[in-house]
């Protein structure tokens, strides 16, 4: 009775704040999008100076109609009816805290394994809402890291294996009792000699080769494609490359417009060692490891992106605006004519903002660089803690995305402690009078990059997040995002791109005329003038290094500029040998 009257309240008291939309997202349609990092509960570690949450190396598969999500040192998996929602059970059977988990399927029976260091057993279920799983009867002969099981459509499995700077990775057939038959052979071999993304770093600049890992088979087309991780974890250049075969152990061809998976910019960076799948549409998407790598060196997220492979049979991942909303679809998708970008462009980089209280090593400005490795922190984590944004005038707030930092906890795995953040955001136009549109004060879920999509478009100047509790530590936000569209013009088309190789053509400097209608750019390139599928966002800039490229290859770019209205295309295509 009392959430009525205050319900009641709150819209007859709305008349005062004009323009402010009446609805709160809690009274919402059912949300059609997501934005990465992916909405679920990442567990804090039990390892590490400093605590930290965590989830990487992730797979997806379906599973009696419903897909099921697994991932390294989560303590369990997750399942979900739509992949916009996702549900978490908790394993105490498995050896659940290893790295790069994997599964497969045959008939109604999944079997899983993960990274070992000694000859293990691999484990199977015929009911994945429970926790009891048992260990097959014979040894795996076997040890190996990142694994991954592939069933062809004749039935017949084959295993991939491999995570080093030195071996190659690895593959072998088994049997029907999941036994390797003969030796495992080398099927991807390093080249960083031409290969400038397998190279390690964040701008691939050490002449050292990068870990070669996560390996994840996919059959198009009669054709196999191996896919596979470098050069490491704790890189923003982490990213997937193909090859290609005719059978499943190959010989493999390289395919030059590798890393088809690639996300040094944004938010949030990094994406290698992921899966590729299909939804229940028969729409292809590729999960991917996303980096934080501040309180240690593997604090990682799972990103998902659409994918597709094109008409001459290209795999693609769509990364460009890969961390803003995206449609999650209900119906097959052609992806040479449609998008699943929402077109919602973020309407919070670095805006005006205020805040109850800040520490001067973690400012206010952290919360809107659009950089998922800064954060603002509060001075505790009392009830009342705020942050406040100004917005531009006349937008339209679509979405809001609240990512959590954690700063000062000391949670582990087995903290005995509730995890939801339960807080408010307010609106006004004033900064006299505020309306509350989304009210989580006794939040159950545990959500640390929690995504609201609004039921109806809210406009206001000025947004506020207010604290209530925080799960441990100080209240503070690493970003807060707020997606929508400003009334107005995008940005003017870029001018002056200029491309050039350096002696080393694995690299390439590319500059550009700095437009000051325009927020960020995409500079968008490939090896075919029509397939520019490879990108790389950036904000506030006017040149940027490739560093990731194939030796010897042409390579052609445009240029793409984006703002709080929309994006405008780039119309030309530059050819650089």
């Amino acid at each position: 009775m009392k959430k009525k009257l205050l319900m009641l309240c709150l819209i007859g008291c709305s008349s005062l704040v004009k323009g402010i939309a009446q609805e709160t997202v809690e009274d919402t349609k059912r949300q059609n999008t997501f934005c990465n990092p992916m909405d679920i509960n990442y567990r804090f570690q039990p390892r590490g100076l400093k605590a930290y949450r965590e989830a990487a190396d992730p797979m997806i598969t379906q599973y009696k109609g419903k897909y099921f999500l697994f991932a390294s040192h989560s303590g369990g998996y997750w399942y979900s009816d739509d992949m916009l929602n996702w549900n978490y059970i908790p394993i105490k059977s498995l050896p659940i805290e290893r790295y790069a988990p994997d599964v497969l399927i045959k008939n109604d029976t999944i079997f899983y394994t993960t990274s070992i260091k000694k000859k293990e057993h691999i484990y199977y279920s015929t009911n994945l809402f429970e926790d009891s799983w048992k260990p097959l009867e014979t040894l795996f002969p076997l040890t190996y890291s990142d694994p991954h099981f592939f069933k062809d459509d004749d039935g017949k499995v084959f295993f991939y294996s491999g995570s080093s700077d030195i071996k190659p990775i690895l593959g072998v057939q088994l049997n029907d009792k999941l036994q390797p038959i003969g030796e495992p052979i080398s099927v991807i071999p390093h080249n960083i000699a031409e290969h400038g993304w397998e190279a390690v770093l964040d701008t691939n600049q050490k002449e050292k080769n990068g870990f070669n890992e996560g390996a994840w088979m996919t059959k198009y087309n009669h054709k196999y494609y191996l896919q596979y991780a470098g050069p490491a974890t704790e890189e923003k250049t982490y990213a997937d490359g193909v090859y290609t075969s005719d059978a499943p152990l190959g010989p493999f061809k390289y395919e030059l417009y590798s890393p088809f998976c690639y996300k040094p910019g944004g938010f949030v960076g990094g994406a290698g060692h992921g899966s590729t799948f299909q939804d229940k549409y028969g729409n292809y998407w590729h999960t991917a490891t996303l980096l934080i790598g501040k309180r240690n060196y593997i604090e990682r997220r799972i990103g998902l992106f659409p994918a597709c492979f094109d008409r001459d049979g290209v795999l693609r991942t769509f990364t460009a605006f890969g961390d803003y909303p995206t449609i999650m679809p209900d119906r097959k998708i052609n992806f040479e004519k449609e998008s699943l970008f929402k077109g919602w462009m973020l309407l919070s980089y670095n805006k005006k903002a205020s805040a109850s209280s800040s520490i001067e090593t973690f400012p206010i400005a952290n919360a809107f660089d659009e950089d998922i490795r800064t954060w603002w922190s509060a001075n505790t984590g009392n009830r009342g803690e705020w942050l406040s944004i100004e917005l531009d005038g006349d937008v339209t707030i679509k979405a809001i995305q609240l990512n959590f930092a954690d700063n000062d906890s000391e949670i582990r795995s087995d903290s005995k402690v509730d995890l939801p953040y339960c807080y408010r955001i307010l609106a006004s136009n004033d900064k006299k009078i505020w309306k509350v549109v989304v009210d989580k004060s006794n939040n159950t879920k545990d959500a640390c990059h929690e995504y609201l999509e609004l039921a109806k478009p809210l406009k206001a100047k000025y947004i506020k997040i207010e604290n209530v509790k925080v799960p441990d530590g100080k209240f503070s936000i690493y970003d807060f995002r707020i997606f929508g569209l400003k009334n107005g013009k995008a940005p003017l088309e870029v001018n002056g791109l200029e491309v050039t190789r350096t002696e080393d053509s694995r690299k390439a400097i590319v500059k550009w005329t700095q437009n000051k209608s325009a927020t960020g750019y995409v500079l968008n390139y490939g090896i075919n003038k029509e397939k520019l599928y490879s990108s790389y966002m950036m904000y506030g800039c006017d040149s940027i290094e490739l560093t990731g490229l194939n030796k010897d290859i042409v390579y052609f770019f445009s240029i793409d500029a984006f703002n709080e209205s929309g994006i405008t295309k780039g119309t030309k295509t530059i050819t650089v040998k």
